[in-house]
C-alpha cells in the first residue's frame, strides 16, 4: 500500500544505503506508520523527472553520489547555503509544489569535525573535487580553516598527489577523504598519500563509513593520527534533513 508520506535517497549504486536503513528504524520507533523510505537508484539523472511524477506523495529527497552537482538544474530553487557550496544533498517539497534543494552534508561534518579540533589544527587538505568536498569546503571557511583541495590532476584551484611530502605535512594537519576510495567492498585502496608522515597532531577525517575503518584511517592511525569515518556526518546531516522536510 502506498504510504502518504514517501521519502527516498536520488544516488547510482546506492543498495549500501545508511539512508533508508536509518529513516526506516526511525520511522519504525516513532510509530510513524504512514511513512515509507526507499532508495531510486538511477543510471543518469535524467531519470530524475520521471520520480517526481510517479511518486506524488514524496514529501522529500536525499541526493547522494553522484548527483549532488548534477540535480540542482532539475530544482526550482536552493536555499542560501546549498547556492554558495554549489552541492545539494536534500530536497524539499514545498506546499506549493516546488523543489527546494538544500545542503546539510557541510553541518553534519562541521559538527563531527569540531571536538576533534585543537588550536593546532589551521590548515587541511580535501581530498577529492565532488560535491561532498565542497561541502566539506563550505563547512572549514565557516570554522576559519584555510584548505587546499588534491586531486589527481593539477587545475588552477587544486594540487595533485605529487605535490604532497613531509613538507605538506607540516603545513596541513587535518587530512579529510572526499573520494570514494576505499569504500566496501573494494577496501584495499586509498588515497595515494606518504603515510609515514601522519603524526599525533593530524586528525585524519574520511567521509567514508562502510567500512569502519578504511585504509585510508588504519594507516594514519598506524602513524599516530586521531581518525574519525563518516557515520556521524552521516547521522548530522540526516536529522537535519528531517528538520529541513518537517518545517
Amino acid at each position: 500500500m502506498e504510504k502518504s508520506h514517501q521519502f527516498g535517497l536520488i544516488g547510482k549504486n546506492i543498495s549500501y544505503s545508511f539512508s533508508k536503513t536509518y529513516f526506516s528504524k526511525k520511522f519504525e520507533d516513532n510509530n510513524l506508520v504512514d511513512y515509507s523510505y526507499e532508495n531510486f537508484d538511477i543510471q543518469n539523472i535524467e531519470e530524475f523527472p520521471q520520480i517526481i511524477k510517479s511518486n506524488p506523495n514524496l514529501k522529500g529527497l536525499n541526493v547522494t553520489i553522484p548527483y549532488k552537482e548534477t540535480v540542482i538544474p532539475f530544482l526550482d530553487k536552493l536555499s542560501e547555503k546549498a547556492l554558495k557550496i554549489g552541492a545539494v544533498n536534500t530536497i524539499k517539497f514545498t506546499k506549493k509544489g516546488k523543489l527546494k534543494g538544500y545542503n546539510t552534508d557541510y553541518y553534519g561534518f562541521q559538527k563531527s569535525l569540531k571536538p576533534l579540533l585543537e588550536g593546532h589544527h589551521k590548515k587541511a587538505l580535501i581530498l577529492g573535487t565532488g560535491g561532498a568536498s565542497k561541502a566539506v569546503a563550505f563547512a572549514l571557511e565557516q570554522l576559519g580553516i584555510l584548505y587546499t583541495f588534491v586531486s589527481r590532476e593539477a587545475t588552477e584551484n587544486t594540487i595533485d598527489y605529487n605535490r604532497i611530502n613531509a613538507t605538506t605535512f607540516d603545513n596541513y594537519q587535518i587530512i579529510i577523504n572526499c573520494t570514494p576510495l576505499g569504500t566496501s567492498p573494494n577496501v584495499a585502496v586509498c588515497p595515494d598519500l606518504p603515510y609515514e608522515n601522519f603524526t599525533s597532531k593530524h586528525i585524519a577525517f574520511d567521509l567514508i563509513y562502510n567500512p569502519e575503518e578504511t585504509l585510508f584511517l588504519q594507516k594514519a592511525k598506524q602513524n599516530g593520527a586521531v581518525i574519525k569515518n563518516g557515520m556521524e556526518m552521516l547521522v548530522f546531516q540526516a536529522e537535519k534533513s528531517w528538520k529541513i522536510w518537517n518545517k
